[in-house]
């Protein structure tokens, strides 16, 4: 079973938000807990962009979350505030948008503008993915040109280490773009980016970029078969 958990702007939530709060990832994992059909003991995460910080932070904070996908997210919590029972958990790394490339399309690089996490005055920022009990699976595309995604794996999995732990795996890709999604449908070079308010680009190769869909696509699948405990019947898939 799987649940869809929009943020903002979708059926009767609010339009933008200014902050996020983790009570309402809780009760969504709550909510699938509960029914006949999820046979695990927790549940798993598939995030991407700035829903990977988010899917660490509730691996970090929250109860119940057994395996955890980021693909090209960031090792901290980007854009918005991060909340949990009325209090700030952790405050959020801003980008400069003076330090944005146009380029002749109109669009776009927006790679080099997120502050870098690693300075001291931005290391309140990081999630604590130390504190962890599920597995993780680090995504990053090496060209990326909305973030940096190999520079924010690399840190987690350096991080993760300095800690003692083993609980992740990682991946990249080179010549792949930041939106790695599932496997055989079109190719987004570009598209309008909602925070930045402007169009921009998401690099990649498209041969390479869609020979990567298809090898995370199976990555997936075996890495929630792993770590995913399931008593009920599962239909094989047939990508």
């Amino acid at each position: 079973m799987a649940l869809t958990v929009a943020l903002y702007g979708s059926y009767d939530l609010p339009k933008s938000i200014e902050e996020v709060h983790l009570d309402y990832f809780e009760e969504a994992i709550e909510f699938l807990k509960n029914q006949n059909k999820v046979g695990s003991r927790g549940v798993g995460v598939l995030s991407i962009s700035k829903s990977g910080d988010l899917a660490l932070s509730v691996a970090s904070y929250l109860a119940g979350v057994q395996a955890v996908v980021s693909i090209n997210g960031c090792s901290a919590n980007a854009t918005l505030p991060l909340h949990y029972k009325k209090r700030q958990l952790l405050p959020a790394l801003m980008f400069d948008i003076n330090k944005v490339i146009s380029t002749e399309s109109g669009a776009i690089i927006t790679k080099y503008a997120m502050h870098d996490p690693l300075t001291e005055e931005n290391k309140a920022t990081l999630v604590p993915i130390e504190r962890a009990g599920g597995h993780f699976l680090f995504i990053a595309s090496e060209d990326d040109l909305n973030w940096d995604s190999k520079a924010y794996m690399d840190g987690m999995v350096d991080r993760l280490k300095r800690h003692g732990k083993e609980n992740f795996e990682s991946v990249s890709y080179p010549g792949a773009g930041h939106y790695l999604e599932p496997p055989y449908g079109p190719y987004c070079p570009s598209s309008f980016h909602g925070v930045v308010g402007r169009p921009v680009l998401w690099g990649g190769e498209p041969r390479t970029h869609a020979a990567a869909e298809v090898h995370l696509w199976r990555k997936i699948q075996q890495f929630f078969r792993t770590h995913l405990t399931c008593d009920r019947p599962q239909t094989k898939s047939r990508l």
